[in-house]
């Protein structure tokens, strides 16, 4: 895809940020901001495009699912956000991300780090620009007078279906917040989710036409889960696909001692996860056989996989009631 400019409109010689995402999943920016209130509430927002081009050579993209963190100086984390994934467009096509968050008392600079949580390949570049932090206040109380009504004024004929004139609407989307630490304040009130019911696209034919083998299955606390997927046993050339709730999420990718990493979020509005690896190729020594790290905050699973042309192994993580 072709950009002429960056988001930022009528600046000369303006800059924007372009990630080219790497292999392995991480972070790519990392700043502090200062200059901040302490015990105020501020507007967080980016915009973001994916830079890929929809096209028959990418039909299974890896879309960019970038998660923001705030922290203060000595590490304790303020809040973090996930802008869910930053899809592919026939055109240039920006697109404003915004979460809330308040900063804690005597705190005036926070460290923002952004990562990218889907691994790099095909579908997953893209850029960002003009990052914001704006101060919410409350606005001011305004008292009308009524004025009384002029009896020997000419009424006027009323208008029928007037022509509005369009406004274009920007486009903006509000980050799912996934953690939203108590402040030292006790007015603070957390928020309450609204329950969901869990929809998953359309299994693709390979989960269909294969049996799916539970291998594993984990009750974990809210929270962030890392995966590391290894080639247990000879480094042999055993390639695998990742699938996540029915979706894609790495494609083809050869197994060796160096792991595929993905995060995945476990949260009242995402209670429940299904990670399914599917055998591309059984390498020199049948069957595909790997071994799965998954770990959840200080918690560590091993999980010992073994799938075929003919068995897909999964496993499925739930969150604790």
């Amino acid at each position: 895809m072709t950009l002429t400019e960056d988001h930022t409109p009528n600046d000369v010689n303006g800059n924007m940020m372009l990630v080219n995402a790497s292999r392995i999943n991480g972070t790519f920016l990392k700043t502090t901001i200062t200059g901040l209130k302490s015990g105020t509430v501020y507007e967080f927002a980016v915009w973001m495009m994916n830079v890929c081009k929809i096209t028959d050579k990418c039909p299974f993209p890896l879309l960019p699912d970038i998660t923001v963190r705030l922290q203060t100086m000595a590490g304790k984390t303020v809040a973090q956000f996930r802008t869910g994934e930053v899809v592919r467009h026939k055109l240039p096509q920006w697109k404003q991300y915004q979460a809330l968050f308040t900063t804690p008392t005597s705190e005036t600079a926070l460290i923002l780090t952004m990562t990218n949580n889907a691994p790099g390949g095909c579908g997953n570049d893209f850029a960002l620009d003009d990052i914001t932090f704006r101060e919410c206040v409350k606005p001011t109380s305004i008292v009308k007078t009524a004025r009384k009504p002029n009896v020997a004024a000419k009424r006027q004929p009323a208008i029928i279906n007037p022509v509005a004139k369009k406004v274009p609407v920007k486009s903006q989307t509000r980050i799912r917040q996934i953690i939203n630490p108590q402040k030292d304040s006790a007015e603070y009130s957390p928020a309450v989710l609204k329950k969901k019911t869990l929809i998953f696209p359309p299994p693709p034919l390979v989960l269909t036409r294969r049996t799916n083998l539970l291998v594993k299955q984990i009750e974990t606390e809210a929270g962030e889960i890392r995966i590391d997927l290894y080639d247990n046993g000879e480094i042999d050339g055993d390639t695998v696909s990742i699938y996540h709730n029915n979706a894609l999420l790495v494609a083809h990718t050869r197994l060796s001692q160096k792991p595929i990493t993905f995060r995945i979020m476990v949260d009242p509005a995402h209670p429940h996860h299904e990670v399914i690896m599917v055998a591309e190729n059984l390498g020199a020594i049948p069957p595909n056989t790997s071994l799965m790290v998954l770990t959840a905050g200080t918690k560590r699973y091993e999980v010992f996989i073994s799938s075929t042309e003919q068995k897909n192994a999964k496993v499925v993580l739930d969150l604790k009631k």
